[in-house]
C-alpha cells in the first residue's frame, strides 16, 4: 500500500482595489400611499439622473428592491392608526475611480436631499483573476513547504501529486451602514488602502523512501 501525505495550504495575495461599489437607499415618510411611492421615484430618479452627469455607466447602476407599507401607532380606545406610509428603494452603484468616488458619493446625497440614506461601501476589484491567481500559487507553495517539512520529519520525500483540490475560503465582511440619514453634501474621502484575497489549496503526495 502506497503513504501518501495530505495538506492544505493557505495564503493571500493583496493590491489596491480598482472599485467602489456604493449602496444608496431612498426613503420617503409621506401622509399618502400614493405620495410617499411617487416622492420616491422622483428621489431615485434625481440621484440616478445625478450619477450618470458624474459619468456612471448604466451598466454600472442596478435598482433592487421596492417596499411600500404603512407606519402604526397605538391609540387607546381607537385601537392602531396609521401615522404614515413609508416607500423605500435601494440603488446599487459602482464607481471605477477612487479619485472620483467622493464627488461622486456628495453629488448623490445633494440630489436625494433628506431622502437619500447610505446604507454602504465596499472595495474590490471589476476582475479579480490577477489577484487570485497570486494568491493560489502562494497558497501551492505554503501547501508544498508543509509537505516537504512532514515528509522529512517522518524519513521521507514526496513523490508525486496524487490529487489537488481548492478549498473555499470564507468571503471578507463587507462594511456596512445602517440607514444613514445625509444631511450634508460635503465629499468625505474613500481612501483605497489595500484589499486581499485568499485563496486555501489541498493537496495529496506520495511519500517515497528518503
Amino acid at each position: 500500500m502506497n503513504r501518501t501525505i495530505t495538506v492544505t495550504g493557505t495564503a493571500s495575495a493583496g493590491a489596491v482595489p480598482d472599485l467602489v461599489t456604493l449602496t444608496l437607499g431612498v426613503e420617503t415618510r409621506r401622509d399618502t400611499a400614493a405620495r410617499a411611492y411617487d416622492d420616491a421615484g422622483r428621489a431615485a430618479g434625481a440621484v440616478a439622473s445625478s450619477l450618470r452627469a458624474a459619468g456612471i455607466q448604466d451598466v454600472d447602476l442596478r435598482t433592487s428592491g421596492l417596499n411600500l407599507r404603512a407606519e402604526f401607532v397605538w391609540v387607546e380606545g381607537q385601537g392602531q392608526k396609521v401615522t404614515a406610509y413609508v416607500a423605500t428603494t435601494n440603488l446599487h452603484v459602482g464607481i471605477r475611480s477612487h479619485a472620483d468616488a467622493p464627488a461622486t458619493i456628495a453629488a448623490a446625497v445633494a440630489a436625494g436631499g433628506d431622502d437619500i440614506r447610505i446604507n454602504g461601501l465596499e472595495q474590490g476589484f471589476a476582475d479579480t483573476s490577477a489577484v487570485t491567481a497570486q494568491a493560489q500559487e502562494a497558497a501551492w507553495k505554503d501547501a508544498l513547504r508543509r509537505a516537504d517539512q512532514y515528509a522529512s520529519l517522518a524519513s521521507a520525500r514526496l513523490g508525486r501529486v496524487v490529487s489537488i483540490s481548492q478549498q473555499p475560503v470564507p468571503g471578507a465582511p463587507v462594511p456596512m451602514g445602517g440607514m444613514v440619514r445625509a444631511y450634508a453634501a460635503e465629499a468625505l474621502p474613500v481612501e483605497p488602502g489595500e484589499t486581499q484575497m485568499a485563496a486555501s489549496i489541498t493537496v495529496e503526495w506520495e511519500l517515497l523512501e528518503p
